[in-house]
This record gives C-alpha cells, structure tokens and sequence, in this order.
C-alpha cells in the first residue's frame, strides 16, 4: 500500500503475493500465541509473585518466544500452500489491497468450497484455541484477585492486566469480523484490515506504555500544560 501511495505501480508479483500473504499469516499467528503466553505470565505473576522469577526464567522466556514464532510459521506456511495450490489461470485482479486468504480464492479456476471449509475451520480453530487459554487464565486471575482484601491491592493486580486485555480486544475483533463471518462483504473486510493494519500497531505503544508511571506523569502534565516538555522531569 504505501508502495503505491508513494506514486508507483499496484501491481505485484506472483511470487510477492505468495511472500505477503504468507508473512501477514506468520506474523498474526505469532502475535496470536504471544498474547497466550502474555496471559500466562499475568497469571503467574498475580496467582504465583513470589515464584514469578522462578517459573517464568530466561530460559522459560526464551523457550516460549522461540514456541510462539515456530508454531506461527508452520500456521502460515500451512495457510499459505493451502492456498496458493490451486490453479491461477483467469482475472488477476486481487479484488483487495494486499494478498489475503478469501480475495486469492475468489480467483481460483477451480472448486473453492472444499478449501474454504479447511481455511475457515484452520483460521478459527486456532485463534479460538489461544482465546480459551487465555480465558483460562484470566478466569484464575480473576479468583486471585478476588481473594484480595485491599482496595489498592486489587485495583494494582486489575491495572497489570489492563494493557493486555485491551491488545486482546484489539486484536480479536477484526479477526472475528474478517474470518468467522459466513457471509464476507469485501467492503467491510477491507476496511476492518486498514484499522487492523494502521490504528491497532500505532495504539500499542500507547495502551503499553501507559502503564508507564514517568509516561502517564508526563502525559497528564503536557494536557495541563502544553508547554511542558518530558525533559522537565
């Protein structure tokens, strides 16, 4: 997109199209497993803090980083043969603004119904897996903040989770819209994948950093006041 936007030609290569569909896939498959591990570490860090360093060690974190790229790469490469094996002979035309599963699919020569049947039960399945985890966790989470008995102490434990569940949202809900519908609607997909694919990178600094003591300080004085500079501190 910003290839053209930049004033050059839309068109793209077969072997570009199979390359951006395949590292859209791996990298939404690996944001999905790395927000599961995310809420694993909420969970051990509320239910287990005296024990987080322990459980949840370099090597765990290494281990579980590596998991979630390695798991995403065989989700996408998966996806991408599933797709990209059938026969491309009639319009070239992606009816989109990048290569994705149901736009490359509408221009088969061939039966899609089968496919499409596979690649919706494969994108669903496993986003819903993570979500079920995560769900899981967060259900501990929420008994284990219950038992809390100070005010401060619970309102501490639910803010450690905030930044998370927000991502979790803002992940999901396109996800939901775009795959799991029955009936896609090009229009709304596509404009789903532009928030997706602009809006949601650009908040997640923010909704991360704002757990930030020093940036929420800072923040909280530049709308008072915007003259202030963070270099005031």
């Amino acid at each position: 997109m910003l290839f053209y936007l930049s004033g050059n030609s839309r068109a793209i290569s077969y072997a570009g199209c199979v390359c951006q569909l395949f590292f859209y896939h791996f990298l939404g498959c690996t944001e999905c497993f790395l927000y599961t591990v995310m809420a694993y570490d909420r969970f051990v860090a509320i239910c287990f803090p005296l024990r987080y360093s322990i459980i949840i060690s370099h090597r765990v974190c290494a281990i579980l980083a590596t998991g979630t790229s390695f798991f995403g790469c065989i989700q996408a490469t998966f996806l991408t043969t599933l797709t990209f094996q059938l026969p491309y002979c009639g319009p070239n035309e992606v009816d989109y603004y990048f290569c994705d599963i149901p736009v490359m699919l509408k221009l088969a020569c061939a039966d899609t119904s089968a496919l499409e049947m596979v690649g919706f039960i494969s994108v669903g399945l496993m986003p819903l897996s993570c979500f079920l985890l995560i769900l899981t966790s967060y259900s501990f989470i929420v008994c284990a903040i219950l038992r809390i008995r100070s005010a401060e102490g619970r309102r501490r434990a639910f803010s450690t989770c905030s930044a998370h569940l927000t991502a979790i949202l803002l992940f999901y809900m396109p996800v939901v819209l775009i795959y799991l519908r029955p009936t896609p609607s090009p229009w709304l997909d596509a404009t789903v994948q532009v928030l997706n694919n602009l809006v949601t990178p650009m908040l997640n600094p923010l909704i991360y950093s704002l757990r930030n003591k020093e940036v929420k300080s800072s923040l909280w004085k530049f709308l008072h006041n915007p003259g202030f500079l963070p270099e005031q501190l």
